[in-house]
């Protein structure tokens, strides 16, 4: 890392995002996902990435004329801008309270998951406000392991934490590092979140939409090696900063003997899941991601 990075582009960037986090903050919960999603619809759809979504929409739905694919395009942003703005919010989320803004349907499958002995595994997607879901777990007394991403600009991820600190488990890191925490977690009889829905260059490809997508494996290698369920959730948003989190029964998984074959159709399940959560909501998924193979 050089000299400019290191002491002048991270610490601008993470003074930037500590301006942002404070100020949406300080605004009441429904104002900053308004402005969130004004910014996020003003200024997304002008930025080069844009571009990936598009092709990557016309991929999947080859069908769309222009203008639905521009819409798709500009409430792609909104959400996510909205993501933005509520990110500082977490903390002050409580998913079940009957006057709040989230709904959760399927409840009693994280109150089957954290009383039958056994670890288990919530799978999702980069839909919605993601970073609300592991609520529904941790505030039904269910700790939730979370793999993710980490920020390459330390100061930025320590900022992050913060806000993810709203929700009770560990932040597992991708990486050789956190497969080696995966195996401890489950080890230990704890329960993971994992976002399923990024490309892994070297991971197995899985069919999505009709293509071939590079898929990590390492889920279903997990689930049959400690004989733990798999549940799909979900988030939509409903409008605005209201949402609703789906909690799906565990997948049914079969074993034939051929492991290899049994991680590629347990992967199929995985990946038919997301497509029909994104077929549902097209506008709240990022197709920003590089998804496919070619």
């Amino acid at each position: 890392m050089s000299f400019a990075t290191r002491f002048v582009a991270h610490p601008l960037q993470a003074f930037a995002a500590l301006l942002f986090y404070s100020g949406f903050r300080l605004l009441p919960f429904a104002w900053a996902s308004a402005i969130g999603g004004w910014v996020g619809r003003t200024v997304g759809p002008k930025l080069s990435v844009t571009k990936r979504a598009c092709r990557n929409i016309t991929r999947v739905f080859p069908e769309k004329p222009e203008i639905e694919v521009r819409q798709m395009i500009t409430g792609m942003w909104d959400n996510l801008g909205r993501l933005a703005g509520e990110y500082p919010h977490l903390n002050r989320i409580d998913v079940y309270d009957p006057n709040g803004p989230v709904e959760v349907v399927g409840a009693e499958i994280i109150d089957q998951l954290r009383d039958d002995g056994k670890p288990g595994i919530f799978v999702s997607a980069h839909i919605g406000n993601w970073e609300i879901v592991p609520l529904c777990g941790s505030q039904r007394d269910l700790p939730i392991d979370r793999v993710y991403r980490a920020a390459n600009n330390r100061l930025v991820e320590w900022l992050y934490s913060q806000g993810r600190a709203a929700t009770d488990g560990a932040l597992i890191p991708k990486g050789p590092k956190g497969a080696r925490m995966l195996l401890k977690s489950l080890r230990d009889g704890q329960h993971l979140g994992v976002l399923m829905d990024q490309k892994m260059n070297d991971g197995i490809a899985v069919p999505f939409f009709g293509h071939d997508a590079m898929t990590a494996p390492a889920i279903a290698e997990l689930a049959f090696r400690f004989e733990c369920p798999v549940v799909p959730v979900h988030i939509e948003r409903l409008g605005g900063p209201k949402f609703r989190i789906i909690l799906e029964p565990p997948l049914v998984i079969d074993v034939s003997g051929d492991r290899e074959k049994d991680v590629l159709a347990l992967m199929t399940q995985i990946n038919s899941k997301i497509e029909t959560w994104v077929r549902a909501r097209p506008e709240q998924w990022l197709w920003l991601h590089n998804r496919w193979l070619d």
